[in-house]
């Protein structure tokens, strides 16, 4: 199942909520966008010379029962760079000139609790589960490799919004757990890296509709 259709099926099921009946129902979309920096640092640093980047995306919320929410979306991360050698982990890496590209897009879903829910400036917490999508494409010697996976992890966020009326503005930060995730370009395992998750700081734009 591709992405845009696991995003879609989310969306629905939120839709889907909000024709529950609830005093407090508000059903929110956000767009996203920020900075994300990966757990698997010193890999990322080798091949591409920093171990973070841009993320955007984003998601869909519904608040319901005494302003606990649930939300469902996505976000993208992706970085160019190229394959390296390294034979221990305090060795210099040597750039081998072959182009690498990662890309990872984790589908997330929390529930948490919005406090002072209906103020104008709105602090809330959650926790939930997230799918991250890896794909790496590299070519060597003119021969393309490309590989695909995803894997099951771990999310906790926390962050403010501020208005009350249909347009807002949000910013939070949380961080990811994706554990035991084959590694990054070949490298990780020289470093003992495995996870793809990491810290993530991102602006968000909300569009509400209804709640109290």
């Amino acid at each position: 199942m591709s992405i845009p259709v696991r995003a879609a099926l989310a969306t629905s099921a939120l839709l889907a909520l909000a024709a529950l009946p609830s005093a407090a129902g508000e059903l929110a979309l956000e767009v996203h966008a920020g900075y994300f920096q990966m757990a698997a640092g010193n890999s990322a640093s080798a091949l591409f010379d920093s171990s973070g980047g841009g993320t955007f995306g984003g998601a869909g919320r519904f608040t319901f029962w005494r302003s606990a929410y649930v939300s469902a979306g996505a976000r993208a991360f992706s970085k160019d760079g190229e394959r390296v050698f390294v034979a221990t982990p305090n060795s210099v890496v040597q750039k081998l000139g072959f182009p690498l590209s990662v890309r990872i897009t984790p589908a997330f879903l929390t529930v948490g609790y919005r406090f002072r829910d209906g103020k104008r400036i709105v602090p809330y917490a959650g926790i939930g589960g997230l799918l991250a999508f890896y794909k790496e494409e590299s070519e060597v010697t003119g021969e393309s490799f490309n590989e695909s996976r995803s894997k099951g992890g771990f999310l906790g966020v926390a962050g403010v919004e501020v208005g009350r009326g249909t347009f807002r503005i949000g910013a939070e930060v949380g961080y990811s757990a994706v554990p035991d995730a084959i590694g990054i370009g070949g490298v990780s395992k020289v470093y003992g890296e495995k996870d793809l998750g990491g810290l993530h700081a991102i602006g968000k734009l909300v569009v509400a509709f209804g709640g109290s």
